[in-house]
């Protein structure tokens, strides 16, 4: 269509077709954006993958793609793993992969991953709950599959069987600790390291002992680990949170003595009084008499026998009870303060039995005849 002006104007399927070709860019550009987001995710969680940045072997050279270097602040360790190998044997290795910071006490990077490459010899196997799985294009690999808390996971390595090959075993380890952002950023901390099993009859039997033992392996900032220094401060917080349980543990001494010492003496008074004047408990029929003295009597023995087993026993009796309160919860030891309450129930239900028998030997007055 030819407008007057000598132009030719747009159809209604033209315009038409114009709009949706530029609603599908539109489309396309943010599926791109959210992939190129979504891919440092989908990279942590699928573990990593089997060439760094520049094409070397991950397991070997290490995760370029977090920083172009190892760390000493990224801890790799592995234990359980023998000297000398058994045909066919399988072996139990715990593979730890942590922040410095975060093992010193201090704040670091509490998620982390691994890959772990025996170059094809031996195979490994584990827990469904170790979210571990085969490396992607290394099915003889395995790695994480989804980045850890705790940086811990077991696995098993069954060792090769006797062949003309067998020989020398290379184990491949790299670790990476992050800072779950979802971005490979400076924020994240990788190292490697290499050790090596030796095949069957390598290692004579005459050897000593400790030589055939399993070890550990591992790599990262040994200071940081094994020699770590308290701070004057952190010196200073552990001794007032010493003196503060010392003050509370006394001050709960303290409070229970004095009070059973003015229950105990308070009756004594009684008990003395009431001679000196010629009183004592009113009158009490013996049809109530003797259940109330068989309930009193049942309540003593029974204090004092749960009494004793408390004292027998190893177990301490804390609160909150360990049994529903999770690992390092803070617990309060009441082992002698509930043995201390068994014996005074004890004690006090018996001097009951005693107050019940001389109210049934009392002589009734008028009104207790009436």
């Amino acid at each position: 269509m030819r407008a007057s002006n000598g132009y030719e104007t747009p159809t209604g399927e033209a315009t038409s077709g114009a709009t949706m070709r530029g609603a599908v860019k539109k489309a396309g550009l943010c599926f791109l954006l959210l992939g190129l987001i979504a891919m440092p995710v989908y990279g942590m969680s699928g573990g990593p993958s089997p060439e760094n940045l520049n094409q070397d072997p991950t397991v070997e050279y290490g995760c370029t793609c977090h920083n172009p270097s190892p760390s000493e602040r990224s801890v790799v360790m592995i234990t359980g793993i023998p000297v000398m190998y058994g045909e066919e044997e399988t072996y139990q290795f715990s593979i730890t992969v942590a922040d410095t910071h975060t093992l010193s006490g201090g704040d670091g990077n509490t998620k982390a991953g691994f890959l772990l490459s025996s170059d094809s010899s031996g195979n490994f196997s584990w827990a469904d709950d170790q979210n571990i799985r085969y490396a992607e294009r290394a099915p003889d690999d395995i790695s994480h599959s989804a980045p850890d808390d705790d940086g811990v996971w077991h696995i098993n390595w069954t060792a090769p069987p006797s062949s003309p090959e067998a020989g020398v075993v290379y184990f491949h380890l790299a670790g990476n600790s992050v800072d779950g952002s979802g971005a490979a950023d400076d924020g994240d901390y990788w190292n490697i390291l290499t050790f090596s099993i030796n095949p069957p009859g390598t290692i004579e039997a005459g050897d000593s002992a400790e030589t055939l033992e399993t070890r550990t392996i591992a790599v990262g900032d040994y200071e940081a680990l094994f020699v770590i220094e308290e701070t004057e401060a952190e010196k200073e917080a552990e001794r007032q949170a010493a003196l503060a349980q010392r003050v509370y543990e006394q001050g709960n001494l303290l409070y229970w003595t004095s009070l059973a010492a003015l229950i105990v003496g308070a009756v004594f008074q009684r008990e003395v009084l009431e001679r000196r004047y010629d009183e004592g408990p009113e009158f009490l029929a013996s049809e109530l008499a003797y259940p109330q003295a068989i309930r009193r009597g049942a309540l003593s023995i029974a204090s004092f026998v749960i009494g004793v087993r408390w004292m027998a026993s190893d177990t301490s009796i804390s609160f909150p009870p360990l049994s529903i309160v999770e690992e390092g919860t803070r617990t309060y030891d009441l082992t002698v303060f509930a043995i201390g309450c068994a014996f005074f129930l004890s004690a006090w239900a018996a001097y009951g039995v005693y107050r019940t028998i001389l109210a049934a030997r009392s002589v009734p007055q008028v009104k207790d005849v009436l």
